[in-house]
């Protein structure tokens, strides 16, 4: 009898395990289709993106100096969807990752989301 309730009692912790598992929020699709080496570490990137994102602007429209090193043109011509061309849409790079944090992309009513190839009108 003992056996069959340590038994029961396990099957109830594994069901509500399983039942937790299934209620998370599925964790973002990040796909780098174009491998290679960033411009920082991917730790760093994950982290501090959009330091680097605004410094590199305020060196741009404050100081006029555009250098290529973080810029957002050059993050999406990496980090665009070759089937897309864009890093905007379900899987996209950018929006997968701020709809899983909850974050707000703005840098797109200014900016093209598009690889420049792409926004030029050349097939991804």
């Amino acid at each position: 009898m003992k056996v069959f309730a340590a038994l029961l009692a396990l099957a109830a912790v594994l069901a509500a395990g399983l039942a937790f598992a299934a209620g998370r929020t599925a964790k973002p699709v990040v796909l780098i289709e174009r491998p290679g080496q960033c411009v920082e570490a991917t730790e760093v990137m994950r982290r501090d993106h959009m330091k680097l994102l605004l410094h590199q602007r305020d060196r741009t429209v404050r100081d006029g100096i555009r250098t290529k090193p973080q810029s957002l043109a050059g993050c999406v011509d990496c980090h665009a969807s070759r089937k897309t061309g864009s890093v905007l849409g379900e899987q996209g790079f950018c929006q997968s990752c701020h709809a899983y944090a909850g974050v707000r992309l703005d840098c797109w009513e200014c900016h093209t989301p598009k690889a420049r190839a792409q926004a030029a009108g050349a097939k991804p």
